[in-house]
């Protein structure tokens, strides 16, 4: 659609620079742009006239009102002629910039204040700049309206010099206050970001110094833990001894409350110390002094250790223990002594729970041929969903009458999934209640060394 015009001002000396502006002000006041916007329109068309005026001749501004995509737009074409005379007459002093430099200074002016410029560089050596700012509001300004625009610019006086130069330093006089608005409104949120800043330096500080607290705590936990297991273990020993012997009737025959109330005491002393032994391994792992023994570990060798040491634990009647060998000779490179542990634990747990049935311990193929996955399932009393990840947080035991008749030390899981993690593995449960429960141990094929922060050597 072509553009519809409003107005067009010559532009051959520097008053009609002056009227331009002038003009440009009272059309973008009279479309509805704010102040704002009606300085920022007549600077930059004065600055392209001013150029055009001063390296050309027969110059001219066009006002027209142009839709573009359902937006009407105030459409400004400065248009110039090339004059030799007027370059040569002028090039030597008037302005310090060469005339290449003052049009970029102005094209770079329109960009930032209007919403499109064009230049384009006509035959005869003149000059053609586009400029549009989209008109504001949703109101269509239709002929009728349009008419009445060009009426009311055509009753607006045209100022002097003088005035326009006192209209500018009122236009000037207020962005000085608009800015000096803005940077008072900037030095306080300065000064508040930099009173954030010292707050949250001030809340890392604080965090670092509890982190570091809780850092020291937690090596005195792990120094006491240690101490004391160590400062029990010997009077533990000595006390099962004792009443190994007197069990053994190696002091003489003992009556049978006698027996009764020994065998409480090498129950206690045994509990006891496998409680001592879980603690002092999990300060070892927390300090970071396990040490690994790597070396090739025989599945079908190790069942064979565990079926025959496990074979006296206590256990329910009618209850059996079933080790389901591999086909195939299966060979890890793992450390037997913490794999057998963790089985050992599971067994032991699997034989505790279970009432009637079975506990298998397997290998199951894993999907992935560098891990290994062995399996302890039972048929006991199994366990809620809500309860899978408890039973491997440390010192967390399950309520139920099992668990009162068998009672533990709430650390064996903990540790079993602690040993896991230092032979780069995991375990994971799956069990449903009055089912039965499957701990799985998933191991690599191939034991990997830790990085050198890690917590194991080997």
């Amino acid at each position: 659609m072509n553009p519809a015009r409003i107005l067009q001002v010559g532009i051959d000396s520097e008053p009609d620079v002056v009227m331009v502006r002038q003009r440009a002000r009272q059309i973008s006041g009279l479309l509805g742009f704010s102040v704002q916007d009606q300085v920022r329109v007549a600077t930059a068309v004065s600055e392209v006239a001013r150029c055009a005026c001063g390296r050309l001749s027969g110059g001219r501004a066009i006002f027209a009102l142009e839709q573009l995509g359902g937006t009407q737009h105030l459409s400004v074409v400065v248009r110039a002629a090339r004059s030799a005379a007027r370059v040569v007459a002028q090039a030597p002093g008037l302005d310090a910039e060469p005339p290449a430099v003052q049009l970029d200074n102005a094209v770079v002016t329109a960009h930032r204040l209007m919403d499109d410029c064009s230049v384009h560089q006509l035959d005869d050596g003149g000059l053609h700049v586009a400029m549009r700012k989209a008109v504001p509001g949703r109101q269509h300004i239709d002929g009728m309206a349009l008419q009445r625009l060009t009426a009311q610019l055509a009753a607006s006086p045209v100022q002097n010099t003088y005035s326009e130069m006192q209209q500018q330093n009122r236009e000037l006089a207020a962005a000085l206050a608009e800015l000096r608005e803005r940077q008072d409104d900037l030095l306080a949120l300065t000064r508040e970001l930099e009173d954030t800043n010292r707050g949250v330096v001030a809340l890392y500080a604080e965090i670092e110094e509890k982190a570091e607290r809780l850092r020291k705590a937690d090596e005195m936990k792990s120094r006491f833990l240690s101490n004391t297991s160590h400062e029990l273990r010997t009077p533990l020993s000595s006390i099962r001894a004792l009443a190994k012997l007197l069990l053994d009737r190696m002091d003489g025959e003992l009556t049978v409350e006698q027996e009764r109330q020994v065998s409480f005491i090498a129950t206690a002393a045994n509990d006891l110390s496998e409680l001592v032994n879980d603690l002092l391994d999990l300060a070892k792992i927390e300090a970071g002094k396990v040490q690994l023994s790597i070396a090739p570990l025989n599945v079908t060798d190790l069942f064979s250790t565990l079926k025959g040491m496990l074979r006296p634990l206590p256990r329910n009647a009618g209850v059996g223990l079933v080790f389901e060998l591999p086909e195939t000779a299966v060979t890890m490179m793992s450390d037997e002594g913490k794999v057998a542990q963790i089985l050992r634990n599971f067994i032991s747990n699997a034989l505790k729970f279970t009432e009637a049935g079975q506990v298998t311990v397997a290998l199951q193929v894993a999907p992935d041929p560098d891990w290994v996955t062995l399996t302890v399932s039972d048929t006991g009393i199994g366990i809620s969903a809500d309860n899978l990840q408890l039973i491997f947080e440390e010192f967390s035991q399950i309520e139920n009458p099992l668990q009162r008749r068998s009672k533990g030390t709430g650390l064996g899981l903990p540790l079993c999934r602690k040993l896991a993690t230092l032979l780069g593995g995991t375990v994971d449960v799956s069990s449903a209640p009055g089912v039965g429960s499957t701990f799985f141990l998933h191991l690599p094929l191939r034991y990997q060394p830790a990085e050198p922060d890690g917590s194991a050597t080997s």
